[in-house]
C-alpha cells in the first residue's frame, strides 16, 4: 500500500488531502488515487478521518492523545474559527461531575457538530459581542484558544435555554442545574460578573442575581 509514502506525515499532528497529494507527488487530476489510497491506509489503522480532507496519523494519535491539550488542538484543527468552552471546561474545572459531554466549543459561525473516531465536537454560534474570555496557547504548531471557567459558565448558562420555573426566586438555579459553585474564588466570581455587565442581557443579570442570592452569599 506504499506505506513509505504516509512516513513523512507521521509525526505531524495532521495533514490534509490537498498536502499529502503536493508531498507525496500525486498529480493533481489524480485526486481519486489520493483518496483510495488514504481510505486504505484509514482501513488498515494508519491514519484517522478528522473530517473530510483532514486525516490524523495513528502514530500521533497514540502518542499524545492522553495530554491535556490534545484535545481542544483537536477542536480547532476541526474549525480554526473557535473556543473551546461550555461543558468542556466546565467539566475539567469540577463544576460539572455527574456525565461525560461532547467536546464543546464556541464560534462565530454557524452551529454545526461534527462527529469522526475521536468523538463528538459541537461548535456553538455566538454573536462577535461575546467572542472573548479566552486564552491563546499551542499544541505542535496549532494555536488553540480555551476559555476561562467564568468566561465557560458564562457561555454556558447564556447558550442555555432557561425554562419558566427558573425565573421564580425560589428555585436555587446552580442546584437545579448540579453547577458545583459554592468553592469558587472571588476573583472567578468577580470575572463572571465582567461578562454579564457587559453583555447587556437581563437573562444573565438574572442568572447573576440568582447565583449571588443562592450560592455566593457574601
Amino acid at each position: 500500500m506504499k506505506r513509505y509514502l504516509l512516513e513523512p506525515f507521521e509525526r505531524m499532528p495532521y495533514f490534509t488531502l490537498i498536502g499529502f497529494m503536493q508531498m507525496a507527488g500525486v498529480e493533481g487530476n489524480d485526486v481519486q488515487r489520493a483518496r483510495e489510497l488514504l481510505s486504505r491506509w484509514k482501513q488498515g489503522g494508519h491514519i484517522i478521518t478528522l473530517k473530510r480532507g483532514v486525516y490524523m496519523p495513528r502514530r500521533f494519535f497514540e502518542f499524545h492523545r492522553n495530554q491535556a491539550a490534545f484535545t481542544p488542538a483537536v477542536s480547532t484543527i476541526l474549525l480554526p474559527q473557535s473556543y473551546v468552552s461550555l461543558e468542556y471546561v466546565l467539566q475539567r474545572a469540577g463544576v460539572l461531575t455527574e456525565v461525560t459531554y461532547p467536546v464543546s466549543a464556541v464560534t462565530t459561525k454557524n452551529t454545526r457538530t461534527i462527529q469522526n473516531d475521536l468523538g463528538t465536537f459541537v461548535f456553538h454560534h455566538i454573536q462577535p459581542a461575546f467572542y472573548t474570555g479566552f486564552s491563546q496557547d499551542s499544541f505542535h504548531g496549532i494555536i488553540y484558544h480555551l476559555a476561562s471557567v467564568s468566561k465557560a459558565l458564562f457561555d454556558y448558562l447564556y447558550l442555555r435555554p432557561l425554562p419558566r420555573p427558573a425565573r421564580t426566586r425560589d428555585l436555587n438555579l446552580a442546584e437545579d442545574l448540579r453547577l458545583n459553585l459554592d468553592d469558587w474564588p472571588g476573583e472567578a466570581r468577580e470575572a463572571f460578573a465582567g461578562f454579564v455587565e457587559s453583555s447587556g442581557s437581563e437573562k444573565m443579570r438574572y442568572i447573576f442575581d440568582n447565583l449571588r442570592r443562592n450560592v455566593w452569599q457574601t
